[in-house]
């Protein structure tokens, strides 16, 4: 039996996008328009980014069990270049990542959970099994 850890991250999540784009997800009007972060130079130029998108914060729910905006926002950041002075490390802009848990959430595949200190968003049953289902088609 294979899980979403056993398999190769980029085919999970080209899979997993697949089958979102048939879930009726809707796409915010801002996303393609504007840049995913401070570092990032241009906005995204795939097509079907927020659904890959939506598809990584699975797996990161998925290996991390909970997840908040902040935390993803450090995990898709990266370096700004700043010209002739050095790079830094910059977060990820938030409402993309904000947009793709609620759109998520309505789709029945995450929720909201609060445990003491621990808040953010976790899969639901159905989150995992489509996950754990991708994983087996993706290694089958």
């Amino acid at each position: 039996m294979s899980s979403a850890l056993d398999v190769d991250v980029n085919k999970l999540n080209a899979k997993v996008a697949e089958k979102l784009k048939g879930m009726g997800i809707v796409v915010p009007k801002f996303v393609g328009v504007v840049k995913s972060g401070a570092h990032a130079d241009r906005p995204p130029e795939q097509d079907d980014f927020f659904f890959v998108r939506c598809a990584s914060v699975m797996r990161q729910a998925y290996v991390r069990n909970i997840v908040g905006v902040q935390r993803l926002r450090t995990h898709y950041g990266g370096k700004k270049s700043r010209g002739v002075r050095p790079e830094r490390y910059m977060r990820a802009g938030g409402s993309t990542v904000r947009k793709a848990m609620q759109a998520l959430e309505k789709a029945g595949l995450m929720e909201k959970v609060d445990k003491g200190q621990r808040k953010g968003r976790t899969l639901t049953a159905k989150g995992r099994k489509l996950l754990d289902n991708s994983a087996k088609e993706t290694k089958g």
